[in-house]
């Protein structure tokens, strides 16, 4: 009969026990969940600091190669420039950012032509002309000719260089007392790398 008390005494306190051990492993599994998601999630890349793409300016050259006039157009992204039976159209300019080894100043335009006779406007090129290799992509024409001269744009703050070692220059090479040899000249420092390059998305 004792027992059956005991029995009943210590009911509730296990079921006290174990109720609480549930609640701490759902507790567990939910920051455990939450964490595998922020470490999936990742940091959110910034663009803070670089000219908004409406901002940017960029400054066309336009070639008439029957009369040889040229002339220059200065476009936001989104406006066009009408030159007789040309139009040409920015779509976005870009330029690479100031710590990157390759410098690029590109712009994506979209030239239409209205041939004679016709009052529709024929689309001859549409994409990426680069100042520093206007090779890459050309505006095949026998009549107009297109490059891109600059894109105005600014970048923030780069990776900062990595200081230059300690040259070893200095060092004098006098004999020493005693007679010993003088030292030998350290040979100079090699160059410091440069920083890493940041990811530059050509927007079309």
């Amino acid at each position: 009969m004792e027992a059956r008390i005991e029995v009943r005494r210590a009911a509730p306190l296990i079921l006290g026990l174990l109720i609480a051990l549930g609640a701490c492993g759902k507790s567990g599994e939910k920051e455990g969940a939450e964490g595998n998601r922020a470490a999936t999630a990742g940091p959110k890349r910034s663009n803070v600091g670089v000219t908004p793409m409406a901002e940017r300016v960029a400054v066309l050259g336009i070639l008439n190669k029957r009369n040889g006039i040229a002339r220059e157009v200065k476009l936001h992204p989104g406006q066009s420039a009408k030159w007789k039976d040309l139009l040409v159209r920015l779509r976005a300019c870009e330029t690479t950012a100031p710590w990157e080894e390759e410098r690029l100043t590109g712009a994506f335009v979209q030239v239409d032509v209205r041939n004679s006779g016709s009052s529709k406007l024929q689309r001859i090129f549409s994409g990426w002309l680069y100042k520093e290799s206007p090779s890459l992509n050309v505006v095949e024409h026998p009549v107009y000719d297109v490059w891109t001269k600059s894109c105005e744009m600014t970048y923030p703050d780069g990776p900062a260089a990595p200081a230059a070692p300690v040259s070893s220059s200095n060092r004098s090479s006098a004999p020493k007392s005693g007679g010993e040899a003088p030292a030998t000249r350290a040979a100079p420092p090699s160059e410091p790398a440069s920083p890493p390059s940041a990811v530059a998305n050509n927007a079309t």
